[in-house]
């Protein structure tokens, strides 16, 4: 396994080409401009060369409790924070592999933010989302108007964010923000799993649907579909595709062993 570390951020990858990001901020893992600048610079480092799959996760009690109030100020403060959780959320959502969030008690502000720009997320029982913005007066700024409304919808998002209440586990599951809860024994051990499934995946049709889905959900249908041929055609380039279909021909479904290329 491979290791780095700093003050607020940890990064390490498993002999299985799992990357794991771990914020470790202090008690609350606060978003702030620290953690903000090393989460953009990891991600573009992950662009440039990819791991096979990413986890971000926190600590066992908290995922991360939001933005560092004490950054707050003005305007101006506003801008600058804003762009920064704009520009490390963006890199991380862009990372070419699946990225799964495993969020453990809070998630927070922006650590429901961060969340929601990865691909997945799976949840320990503990965990806890919300939007707490508007009880400070304010709105979320690091991308929460616009991904929570397009993971659960308008009516479920208007109303996470107009009241500031947080959802457990179970009812984030129910709306469609979590994709798995798992108990706290055995949480990173799924979590791991899932990761491990899918660094064992055709790398390149992944990254190929995945930029095809990021992209299409803002356009029309139309060029939807075109997008998606044009993934489509290229995924038939990749040493994958040959070695998927050989094997569906000859074994049926699921006995492909991928090469990632």
């Amino acid at each position: 396994m491979v290791e780095s570390s700093d003050e607020v951020v940890a990064v390490s990858i498993s002999d299985a080409g799992v990357a794991t990001i771990r914020l470790q901020n202090g008690k609350v893992n606060a978003l702030s401009r620290a953690v903000l600048r090393r989460l953009r610079e990891i991600a573009l480092d992950f662009h440039a060369s990819p791991p096979k799959s990413v986890v971000i996760t926190g600590s066992d009690r908290i995922f991360a409790a939001g933005a560092e109030i004490s950054e707050f100020g003005g305007p101006d403060e506003a801008a600058e924070i804003g762009l920064l959780f704009t520009e490390a959320l963006c890199a991380v959502a862009a990372i070419p592999r699946v990225v799964i969030a495993a969020v453990s008690g809070p998630a927070l502000g922006g650590g429901c933010e961060l969340a929601l720009a990865c691909d997945l997320r799976i949840a320990s029982t503990s965990a806890k989302f919300g939007q707490p913005e508007i009880l400070l007066g304010i709105i979320p700024g690091g991308g929460g108007t616009q991904r929570l409304v397009r993971t659960i919808g308008v009516g479920r998002a208007k109303e996470m964010i107009f009241s500031g209440r947080q959802v457990r586990a179970d009812e984030a599951l129910q709306f469609g923000l979590v994709n798995e809860v798992v108990e706290p024994e055995h949480f990173m051990v799924r979590v791991n799993e899932v990761a491990e499934m899918y660094a064992k995946g055709p790398l390149q049709a992944q990254a190929l649907a995945k930029a095809a889905m990021d992209d299409g959900i803002d356009m029309s249908l139309l060029d939807g579909l075109q997008r998606e041929q044009r993934a489509f055609i290229d995924v038939f380039g990749t040493d994958d595709a040959g070695i998927g279909v050989a094997s569906f021909l000859e074994s049926g479904p699921g006995a492909a062993s991928f090469t990632g290329r």
